[in-house]
């Protein structure tokens, strides 16, 4: 069966927890992506950061995004998948935290992510109409 490892895009870059929110988005505008993976000085996962989160929680707010870090908005434990589970864990995992984006660990270590679209073009059509419609329900 297929695994994380197999569909992700491997070498994530992380934002660190101690870099502003105005970094984080400079860096998401030249890898032209919307989220990414806050990573702590110790090296673990601290977090995920969108596009979103720096307009609607920092920008909205009256907040300047050049002094508020990445590692203000990491909230909680973050959602992972092991870099060896298979698609059907991606799916359910995707589904139950109504996320569109997973960061695939080995261990403690990141190694890549995981997008719905990358769910999308490895897996058959059905399991994925689901999951949208997992994610997009509220």
């Amino acid at each position: 069966m297929t695994s994380a490892r197999d569909i992700m895009t491997p070498d994530a870059t992380c934002v660190g927890e101690n870099e502003t929110l105005a970094d984080a988005a400079r860096k998401m505008a030249d890898l032209e992506i919307g989220a990414l993976p806050i990573c702590g000085s110790d090296n673990r996962l601290k977090g995920m950061l969108t596009d979103r989160d720096i307009v609607v929680k920092a920008v909205a707010q009256g907040r300047d995004p050049a002094a508020v870090t990445a590692g203000e908005l990491a909230q909680g434990k973050p959602v992972t998948i092991g870099a060896d589970d298979d698609a059907g864990e991606i799916l359910r995992t995707m589904g139950e935290h109504q996320v569109r984006r997973l960061p695939v660990i080995d261990g403690h270590q990141l190694v890549g992510m995981v997008a719905l679209a990358d769910v999308a073009q490895a897996l058959p059509e059905r399991p994925v109409g689901d999951l949208v419609g997992a994610i997009t329900k509220a």
